[in-house]
């Protein structure tokens, strides 16, 4: 892999050569600045760049980098969503919709890999070593909690192909990779980092709060919150380790967002450029061959056979589209529409464009997060209660669980009634009746905590981060290896989820993924003696078919 050491400039002032008239002249590097050697540039130029690779970057040097294009993947590994027709190619419908890897020399899934180590990478780095210097702790703290969320996303995507210690070495051309363990540690050292420096920083500066407005704007309560939920995350994703800490994902989810008014998302402006755009959003033009899942869509209409079963949930009208008949209904996995439902119920695509239209509307129609200036969630107070929720549960406080559980729902719906209502038809706007209802219904709540299971904090949590979370939704489901039985009720704790709609693609040899491949066009042209080292690549060169399916550090015992 070959890092990026070019800063981003967002500005660059050239001042003009002023010609006098006196005898001496001027050398010509002295009257040019070089390009490719600009000056120092302010990390407050820099900072907006880092904030800009979270979701999906828009520029020449890197663009799409972020979550949200992998996000397009890994949501039909989870079920959230799925082509409208099915297709046989790499990035398309049969191979992702039956949970195949990335093959030949696409590039697909290696979004977060290039946000991380080139949308990232040395801006990142620039900025945490001149702030220091200038004592900028809010930038600092800043850079810090973006590294550190950057290695808990990375390693969960890539497992142990992951490069850390010769990560930002810029005399190397080839690197080696590192244990995901190492990862979680670096993530956490960064977190520790981003506090110390937030704790000089003082109150964030004006130079702060114009870099980071379409982030955390400034607000150095939240950046610390945030960092805390990082914390918590990588406490919670270890569950199944022997060392699992309950009070560790309770101390740090207990110290990150409490409330909606703490919630980090990333904003857009939506000025009619793709940079300024929600990478879902009709004007980038990235998901409108999506559809929602069936999975999803009977799970909120009260059609799966296992799990809230004849509720009608009121956030469906948010979440998802209806079809012609004002009903939820989705595209099944490894199927295309017009194989899986007759046309009338048909759901639009998330923009409202019916039928097998894959084209943007005229007019934004979209709704929750697939709106061109939507907040696009990174870390919400709902999905804190519900780490609080598990680990309570874990511990066996029920009562402090169901707790947790039931304040994580009502923040949920509060979130999406308050910033979310845009284009929801008359009629079913959320309210407090219809929730008030919703949380009553004793197959939602129950009365007593005794009752309270496992699966039914994981499903609210799955429906609580449709969309957005789908990075932590695929940890999830990993570290429950999408089938694993509740143990108080003996069923699914993902209620009737069926991989890839029980059909496995054949390269999967009978399992499921757990794993991105590494970005192709850095790693498979660069450090095939570290892809032969995690079985990637056989002693041959030849790439390994089922690598995707190798199980996870994370999720292991």
């Amino acid at each position: 892999m070959k890092i990026l050491t070019i800063i981003k400039i967002s500005i660059l002032s050239i001042l003009p050569a002023i010609v006098m008239m006196a005898s001496c002249t001027k050398k010509l590097d002295e009257a040019y600045t070089n390009p490719n050697s600009p000056p120092d540039e302010p990390v407050e130029n820099i900072f907006p760049s880092l904030i800009g690779s979270i979701i999906g970057s828009s520029a020449a040097a890197g663009s799409a980098y972020g979550i949200a294009g992998d996000g397009i993947y890994i949501g039909r590994y989870v079920q959230y969503w799925n082509n409208y027709v099915a297709t046989a190619t790499d990035n398309g419908g049969t191979q992702y919709d039956r949970m195949g890897g990335v093959l030949g020399s696409s590039d697909a899934f290696g979004s977060m890999w290039a946000a991380f180590y080139f949308g990232h990478g040395q801006n990142l780095n620039y900025i945490v070593s001149r702030a220091s210097a200038e004592n900028q702790w809010d930038f600092v703290g800043g850079a810090r909690a973006l590294r550190a969320w950057g290695w808990l996303e990375l390693g969960n995507e890539y497992a142990n192909a992951i490069i850390i210690k010769q990560a930002f070495d810029v005399d190397r051309s080839t690197f080696d990779y590192d244990s995901l363990q190492l990862a979680y540690d670096s993530c956490r050292a960064a977190c520790f980092d981003a506090l110390a420096a937030f704790g000089k920083a003082q109150g964030g500066s004006a130079s702060f709060k114009t870099a980071d407005a379409y982030f955390n704007q400034g607000d150095i309560q939240k950046w610390q919150k945030f960092a805390y939920g990082i914390l918590a995350r990588s406490y919670a994703y270890l569950s199944n380790k022997s060392n699992y800490s309950a009070d560790s994902v309770i101390k740090y989810a207990t110290l990150a967002a409490q409330t909606n008014a703490e919630n980090t998302t990333v904003k857009f402006s939506a000025i009619g450029t793709s940079g300024s755009s929600n990478y879902y959003g009709p004007f980038r033009g990235n998901v409108g061959s999506l559809r929602q899942s069936a999975y999803i869509a009977d799970l909120l209409s009260g059609r799966n056979p296992e799990a809230l079963t004849g509720v009608q949930d009121p956030r469906a009208w948010y979440l998802l589209r209806e079809n012609k008949e004002g009903t939820f209904y989705g595209v099944t996995i490894g199927k295309g529409l017009d194989e899986t439902l007759p046309e009338e119920k048909w759901p639009t695509n998330f923009w409202g464009k019916s039928g097998l239209s894959t084209s943007s509307p005229a007019t934004d129609s979209g709704r929750y997060i697939f709106r061109d200036n939507a907040e696009f969630p990174i870390m919400t107070a709902s999905e804190m209660q519900f780490l609080l929720a598990e680990a309570y549960y874990r511990k066996g406080e029920k009562a402090n669980a169901l707790s947790a559980y039931k304040n994580a729902i009502s923040l949920n719906f509060d979130m999406l009634s308050t910033k979310y209502a845009t284009n929801v038809p008359s009629g079913h706007q959320i309210n407090t009746i219809n929730k008030t209802l919703y949380l009553n219904n004793i197959s939602v709540v129950p009365v007593s905590a005794s009752n309270l299971t496992l699966s039914q904090i994981m499903m609210q949590k799955y429906i609580a981060l449709y969309g957005w979370g789908i990075q932590e939704t695929w940890a999830d489901m990993r570290r429950f290896h999408y089938t694993d039985k509740d143990p108080t009720t003996g069923k699914q704790i993902y209620a009737a989820f069926k991989p890839a709609g029980g059909t496995l693609f054949v390269n999967n040899n009978g399992k499921y993924v757990y794993r991105a491949r590494p970005r192709y066009n850095s790693e498979y042209l660069y450090d095939i003696p570290s892809l032969k080292s995690v079985g990637a690549v056989d002693a041959e060169g030849s790439q390994v078919v089922d690598y995707h399916t190798m199980e996870s550090w994370f999720s292991k015992p």
